[in-house]
């Protein structure tokens, strides 16, 4: 469908990362149009959040807001001047492993395993728990090196952040050429910490596996205009146009984005290092600037970008133009697979930067460049990216978190997958949890009968309060049993088998939902009260001492 746009000169930068100096004109493209041009030379500003790319000669990467994570290893190191962690301090689970084979980077030697269990109901996940800031928006890059030592199949299965289905890791066209593969996305954290998981769908053959894990904290301006709220990024492709060499990333990306080269099949020129390009709100490297595809003569440029189709879906597209020339005047007028991406297109020394948030496309994709009336020279592209724009999935309610949270740290051996969102994705839902539909998501369920648990109670159970039932039999659970009175919602609680003392939780007859309530082989002290004993019958089981 067609809609408005909007043309938006914008004045010099301030510190403030919101750009709202900004005067519009409509047009009629389905695109936002982000046309930056700035008419003096600024002074360096060393606030992160100044909206603006300084000369290369003058800038200077800041340092980078992230946590690296290698993944296997059991010391800190030191790598291209940044700092990996172990991932000890992050995961509970899984085997370390140290490849024997070399590998072409420090970070791939070693990776962490994590076994294929099988199971028709559910599939549990793996996860890595890391520290962020509550509303900051996050490039997360996993990164895996099959190396053939761990099974003879290289894997396939899901990557998940929080409640949310990443994308699936599918390593065997990277393995054949001896590769890496990594994934990238942009998410917001909605609390203190992310996770990242993994876990086997229905084509995984093998153990699942991760080399590395990247949390990098992005400016405010980067990709702003996305609503992550309720949408996150998967990045498809980011290519620097016209470039033959290396990856483009840090230092020369602040953020540590991989630009990656496009440069086969088209005229590439190379501008240097004299690039000063200005006001880009997801701030690309100067170095994308450096080079371009372009056509001398005054006729259609056509790209395939990406190469490899595309499913169906929406995308955030980002292109990005700088011009070459001082004399001369460039405008061209750009299609996606024949549909008018945007007419008329003026590119400035300075840069422009045109982008869609919500482009529906499929299959294999056709950017022709094409010079509008009135251009004096060929068009010409920089740089590239495009994401694929995947929905958040929900989350567990947080009462509900802090309660689990509460009984997970009171039992000394909680079950190995209580990381990560506990209700979603539902296939990966914690061992023992029992969730409900809809959005508005509850634990209705905790069922942990015979699962070898040693530690206590935890009083936080009471923030479970759309709970049904409460099963933890036969464990080594010890302590007293805490207040229940207010989880209205329960209908049965097993406690039997344990070693809970203090005593009898007579707070129980309190709740008017409860039919069924075990609690024989305990070390409970006092009686249970008569209004219950009436109530439940023989639905009400306890040790003789207490009845």
């Amino acid at each position: 469908n067609q809609r408005p746009c909007q043309l938006h000169y914008f004045s010099p930068p301030s510190p403030s990362p919101n750009p709202s100096s900004s005067s519009s004109l409509p047009c009629n493209s389905p695109i936002t149009l982000l046309l930056l041009l700035f008419n003096n030379m600024f002074s360096i500003l060393s606030l992160l959040f100044t909206l603006s790319l300084l000369p290369l000669s003058q800038s200077q990467s800041p340092p980078i807001k992230s946590t690296l994570i290698n993944c296997g290893a059991t010391t800190s190191s030191l790598i291209s001047n940044r700092s990996w962690d172990p991932d000890t301090q992050y995961i509970s689970t899984g085997t370390p492993i140290k490849l024997t084979q070399p590998t072409f980077s420090p970070i791939l030697s070693t990776v962490r395993s994590f076994p294929l269990i099988q199971s028709n109901l559910r599939r549990p996940k793996f996860c890595y728990v890391v520290p962020v800031y509550r509303t900051g928006k996050y490039l997360v890059r996993t990164t895996y090196y099959y190396h053939g030592g761990l099974n003879q199949i290289p894997p396939v299965f899901d990557q998940i952040v929080d409640g949310s289905l990443w994308s699936v890791v599918n390593t065997t066209e990277d393995y054949v050429k001896g590769n890496a593969s990594y994934y990238e996305g942009v998410f917001k954290a909605t609390g203190k910490s992310m996770s990242v998981c993994l876990a086997a769908n229905q084509d995984t053959v093998s153990d699942l596996f991760i080399s590395a894990l990247e949390f990098v904290l992005l400016a405010d301006s980067v990709y702003n205009s996305t609503g992550f709220d309720d949408s996150s990024l998967r990045l498809v492709a980011r290519h620097s146009f016209g470039y033959n060499g290396s990856i483009v990333s840090y230092p020369d990306d602040q953020f540590d984005r991989y630009w990656e080269p496009y440069g086969e099949t088209n005229p590439t020129v190379s501008r240097g290092a004299n690039v000063s390009i200005n006001g880009f709100w997801n701030l690309p490297p100067l170095k994308v600037f450096q080079t371009q595809l372009t056509d001398n003569q005054l006729k259609p440029m056509e790209l395939q970008w990406p190469r490899e189709p595309l499913r169906n879906s929406v995308y955030y597209i980002a292109l990005y133009f700088a011009d070459d020339s001082r004399t001369s005047s460039r405008f061209m007028n750009i299609t996606i697979n024949n549909v008018t991406f945007y007419d008329n297109l003026r590119v400035p020394q300075t840069g422009v930067a045109l982008f869609a948030n919500r482009w529906p496309l499929a299959g294999l994709t056709k950017i022709v460049l094409t010079p509008a009336a009135g251009s004096t020279l060929g068009p010409l592209i920089n740089g590239g990216e495009l994401f694929e724009v995947i929905p958040v999935g929900g989350r567990t309610h947080t009462r509900d978190l802090i309660g689990l949270n509460g009984l997970k740290n009171s039992f000394q051996n909680p079950p190995f997958d209580w990381n990560g969102d506990p209700c979603l994705p539902k296939e990966n839902s914690w061992t023992g949890i029992t969730c409900s539909d809809g959005s508005n998501i509850r634990v209705t369920g905790l069922n942990l009968t015979g699962m070898g648990l040693s530690g206590s109670l935890s009083p936080n159970v009471v923030n479970l309060t759309a709970l049904n039932d409460l099963w933890l039999g036969n464990n080594n659970l010890s302590g007293s049993i805490p207040d229940l009175s207010t989880l209205k919602m329960l209908k049965t609680v097993h406690l039997e088998d344990n070693r809970f003392n203090g005593p009898f939780p007579s707070s129980l007859a309190n709740i008017d939902r409860l039919q069924e309530l075990f609690l024989q082989n305990n070390n409970l002290t006092g009686q249970v009260p008569s209004s219950l004993k009436a109530k439940l019958g023989s639905n009400l089981i306890v040790d003789p001492q207490n009845s």
